[in-house]
């Protein structure tokens, strides 16, 4: 299998820019994809809804509303079950392989022994993704047609928002179980905010994030249980200008999890996010100048 064959009917990813480019912000869906290849798929033991357990389904559609308001949005169309770029380049499980893996795999990483490397294991709670070992040809084929492109357009993204506005906001958006309780009181989060630790952003965009939303109504938590993945870690540089954030939503907000299908409570949630991205990208970003794209 091969991932130019598995993508070559539908582009690996998509960037839909805004007319003018008048916000500082970034905003990232690297879960959202949901184009299963077919050979992928019959390699795979899982049935089509099983596997799609992994996926953020409809982050892309919630947070659209950036674009209107002068950002761009970067969504995968890859999903994550085939290949995760919330990871480093090389974080592979050689349980997955027929040969040995390279000197340089990070075999060893928390994330490698959990099932969630690069190429992922499993999907959901613990399911087995493969029928059989994987060669480390195809690994490298996904790292290298998909993974190393996929980084390349957000980093030029990134770069050229720093570039025009001397500052850039990353906005890394997920999506998280509705299972997931926090405390021994199990409260529900609607959000959880990641800046690894206030290493990832500045800690005034992180505290406006989450005052923005508890405001609207939202159980926020901050870094508890994710910080933030490879994405918020590799790209906030709040010292050189960039800051990231994971954003993780709720899915019982809006989604059947059962069904994969947006539930009722769809609209109103992007709405409410709509008005996040409105009053977040006015705090930060008003001063700002903008540009016409056709001026690049």
């Amino acid at each position: 299998m091969s991932a130019e064959r598995d993508f070559c009917d539908t582009p690996i990813f998509n960037v839909a820019e805004p007319q003018r480019l008048t916000s500082p912000f970034v905003i990232n869906s690297p879960h959202s994809g949901r184009v299963y290849p077919v050979s992928f798929l019959a390699q795979s033991r899982l049935t089509t809804d099983a596997i799609r357990k992994s996926e953020d389904c409809f982050v892309d559609d919630l947070f659209s509303g950036g674009i209107n308001l002068g950002a761009p949005l970067l969504s995968a169309n890859f999903p994550r079950a085939y290949l995760d770029v919330n990871r480093e380049p090389f974080e592979l499980d050689p349980k997955m392989f027929i040969e040995t893996l390279p000197a340089y795999a990070n075999s060893q990483s928390m994330r490698v022994g959990s099932g969630l490397g690069t190429i992922p294991r499993i999907v959901g709670d613990g399911m087995e993704i493969y029928r059989h070992r994987l060669s480390i040809a195809e690994a490298l084929g996904r790292i290298e047609t998909i993974y190393r492109p996929y980084h390349k357009r957000l980093r030029d993204l990134i770069i050229r928002t720093r570039a025009h506005f001397g500052v850039a906001f990353l906005l890394d958006c997920h999506s998280m179980p509705g299972s997931v309780r926090l405390g021994e009181r199990g409260v529900k989060p609607d959000f959880i905010i990641g800046d690894r630790f206030g290493s990832s952003a500045d800690r005034e965009f992180t505290n406006a994030a989450s005052t923005i939303l508890h405001d609207l109504g939202f159980t926020v938590s901050l870094n508890k249980p994710y910080a933030g993945g490879f994405i918020t870690e590799h790209y906030g540089r709040p010292v050189q200008g960039i800051h990231a954030l994971q954003i993780e939503v709720n899915r019982s907000l809006y989604l059947d999890e059962h069904s994969l299908r947006k539930s009722d409570g769809f609209k109103s949630l992007k709405t409410a996010i709509d008005r996040f991205l409105s009053d977040l990208m006015g705090v930060f970003g008003a001063e700002l100048g903008g540009m016409p794209l056709a001026a690049e």
